[in-house]
C-alpha cells in the first residue's frame, strides 16, 4: 500500500484546522481539490477518514491512520537528521502536558536537555484526565496523563505524584470560611477550577463535604500561574500544586483550608513502544527528570 503524500497531506490539514477550507487556506488550494485527495484516500483505503461536521474530527480509522503518519514523521526526521552533514538537525515533538506539569517541573528539570538535543515544542496543554485522548486519537506522541493503562502499542511509565493543597488567600478564609471549611460554607464561597474538564476541586469537596457539582459558584482561570494568581489575589480557593506553592515566596498570605487532607494524582508518560532513537532517549530523560521531582 503505497500512500499518497499529497492525499496524506491534505488529510492531516483538515483534521488539525478542523475543516476543509481552512485546510485549503493553510495548503494554498482549493476545498474541491482538498476534499478530492481526502475522497481518494478514503477510497484507497476503504474507510471513511473524516467526520464532516464543524470540527471536522477524524473518523477511528482516521485516528489510526494520523497516529501512524504522526509516528512516520517523527521517524523521517530522526533519520534525516542522522544522516546529515549536521547531525544536531531540530526534532519536532508533538506532546499533550497537563497545565500543572507545564507551570511546574517540566521546564525546569527538561530545558537543558531540550536545548541539546534541538527540540522544537508543539505542545497542547490539557487536563491530566483529557490528555490520553490526544495520543490516542493521533494529535500527539506522546502525553502525561492520570490513566495508568497503556493503550494499544505504547507504554506506561509512573511519572510519580503531583500532590495538591486547598488554599485561600487570607483575607478570603477569614471573609468566606471564618468557622473553617464547613459544607454550609462552601455552598457560597466560590471556587477556582481551570476549566470544566478540571475534577480536582468538585471531587474533594464531593468526597469531604458530601457536595456534588453545581453545588457551589465556580469560575474557570485556565493555566497554572493564572489559576494561582485568581486564587492568591482573593477571587476563590482551589487546590494548588505543592511543587507551585514551594516555589512561590510571595505566599504568606496564603492558608491551607485542609491541612491534613492532600489531594494526590499519580501521574504516568504514555509514548509509543516504537519509537525513533532520539524519542526514546527523550522519554528516558522526561521520565528521569519527573521522578526527581515528583513524590
Amino acid at each position: 500500500m503505497n500512500l499518497n503524500p499529497k492525499h496524506t497531506e491534505a488529510f492531516r490539514a483538515v483534521i488539525e484546522t478542523g475543516s476543509f477550507e481552512q485546510a485549503a487556506a493553510q495548503l494554498h488550494l482549493s476545498s474541491p481539490a482538498i476534499s478530492q485527495r481526502v475522497r481518494a484516500l478514503e477510497s484507497m483505503l476503504g474507510n471513511a477518514l473524516i467526520v464532516r461536521s464543524r470540527p471536522a474530527r477524524a473518523t477511528r480509522v482516521g485516528q489510526r491512520l494520523l497516529q501512524y503518519l504522526k509516528r512516520a514523521k517523527l521517524l523521517e526526521t530522526d533519520l534525516v537528521a542522522e544522516l546529515a552533514v549536521q547531525k544536531d538537525a531540530p526534532l519536532t515533538l508533538v506532546l499533550a502536558l497537563n497545565a500543572d506539569s507545564v507551570g511546574t517541573w517540566f521546564f525546569p528539570a527538561l530545558s537543558e536537555v531540550l536545548i541539546r538535543e534541538r527540540v522544537l515544542l508543539d505542545l497542547t496543554v490539557e487536563d491530566q484526565d483529557h490528555t490520553y485522548a490526544l495520543l490516542e486519537s493521533g494529535m500527539a506522541i506522546g502525553c502525561i496523563s492520570s490513566e495508568p493503562k497503556p493503550m494499544r502499542g505504547c507504554t506506561a511509565e509512573p511519572l510519580g505524584v503531583m500532590r495538591y493543597w486547598l488554599v485561600a488567600s487570607e483575607d478570603f478564609r477569614a471573609r468566606w470560611f471564618p468557622q473553617g471549611l464547613t459544607r454550609k460554607a462552601a455552598r457560597t464561597a466560590p471556587v477556582v477550577a481551570y476549566t470544566r474538564k478540571d475534577m480536582l476541586q468538585s471531587s474533594f469537596l464531593q468526597d469531604k463535604l458530601g457536595l456534588p457539582e453545581g453545588a457551589y459558584p465556580c469560575q474557570y482561570v485556565p493555566g497554572a500561574t493564572s489559576h494561582f494568581n485568581a486564587i492568591r489575589y482573593g477571587l476563590g480557593y482551589g487546590m494548588v500544586p505543592e511543587l507551585l506553592l514551594n516555589a512561590d515566596a510571595r505566599i504568606e498570605d496564603m492558608v491551607m483550608l485542609a491541612p491534613t487532607r492532600p489531594a494526590d494524582v499519580a501521574l504516568y508518560w504514555h509514548t509509543w513502544k516504537v519509537q525513533s532513537p532520539r524519542m526514546e532517549q527523550l522519554s528516558r530523560q522526561i521520565v528521569a527528570a519527573a521522578r526527581g521531582m515528583l513524590k
